[in-house]
């Protein structure tokens, strides 16, 4: 493994009267990802008076809050406090989910929309993105790569751009993890649900809009679903949090009409189970600490 724990004293910053900007690394890593988490459940769960959103990121955390009612020095001590304990715990774990989302890889939605957007915005217009993956990352094909990206388990690192997509980093040593540059010019026209890749980063869009991440198939279920019409929506109308973890798994476009059946009936529900996320272990021993996460997930049930 080229990473290993190391916990930086994070470097904070003002943005004007109302954002605190805290920055615990200058890239994207599984331990600054685990401070910015947890530095932001645990600012969560002071409920400070006048914090009014708190925003974690890949390696930093976006604090906004009032400054009449929290005075800006007494935010930033209690954040540094929570960033203390976080550093110095002797254990570095996260009580989160490990979720199923089914993919109809070499769709025929995301498909079409690859051959509109070639000449001038693709790196390679004469083929299509899965097959430029699999080019860029040393691969025999595009089935390959489709075998890499659904065989090993991704961490939600951040949600947002818009509502709902999540970004996730890929949990295999970083010689390992798939890499694709993003579109040379963006896209006006991105299918809902697109699964997509822009350097280390998978993505979901939770919205038919524009994008730059090259396309490899389509979620099956929403992830965002602002009228909270599915089970898995009923607390909140977004269902990804920084710190999930996701596990893509392949389907036919048989299962993907089945699925679609269950979504309009409103009966649909993400195969999901509660684990304890360890980054110590995740380090020292990926292969292992995967089929572990793996483990949990089969035993759980719709």
């Amino acid at each position: 493994m080229t990473e290993t724990l190391h916990l930086p004293t994070a470097r904070y910053t003002w943005g004007g009267d109302e954002f605190l900007f805290v920055e615990f690394d200058e890239a994207m890593n599984l331990t600054a990802n685990y401070l910015a988490t947890t530095v932001a459940q645990g600012l969560t769960g002071l409920e400070l008076e006048g914090v009014v959103d708190v925003c974690p990121a890949n390696a930093s955390l976006l604090v906004r809050f009032d400054p009449d009612v929290l005075p800006p020095e007494e935010l930033k001590r209690r954040t540094q406090e929570l960033e203390s304990q976080a550093r110095t715990s002797t254990q570095h774990r996260a009580h989160t989910r490990i979720i199923e989302v089914p993919v109809w890889y070499q769709d025929p939605y995301t498909a079409e929309v690859v051959q509109r957007f070639r000449e001038g915005y693709h790196q390679d217009p004469s083929g299509t993105d899965l097959d430029y993956a699999a080019q860029v990352n040393g691969l025999a094909d595009a089935a390959e790569f489709i075998r890499r990206h659904h065989g090993s388990p991704w961490l939600v690192s951040m949600v947002g751009f818009v509502a709902g997509l999540p970004f996730m980093y890929q949990l295999v040593p970083r010689e390992q993890q798939l890499e694709v540059p993003k579109y040379l010019s963006p896209r006006t026209d991105t299918p809902p649900l697109t699964v997509g890749h822009g350097g280390c980063f998978a993505c979901i869009y939770s919205v038919r809009g524009a994008g730059g991440y090259q396309m490899f198939g389509i979620a099956a279920a929403p992830i965002y679903d602002p009228a909270q019409e599915l089970p898995d929506f009923r607390d909140f109308l977004i269902l990804f949090r920084p710190g999930d973890l996701v596990k893509f798994r392949p389907v036919d476009e048989a299962e993907y009409r089945s699925i679609q059946e269950q979504v309009e009936a409103g009966t649909w529900r993400f195969k999901q189970a509660a684990v304890t996320f360890d980054v110590e272990a995740a380090l020292a021993d990926p292969d292992t600490y995967n089929r572990t996460l793996l483990e949990a997930l089969d035993g759980a049930e719709n």
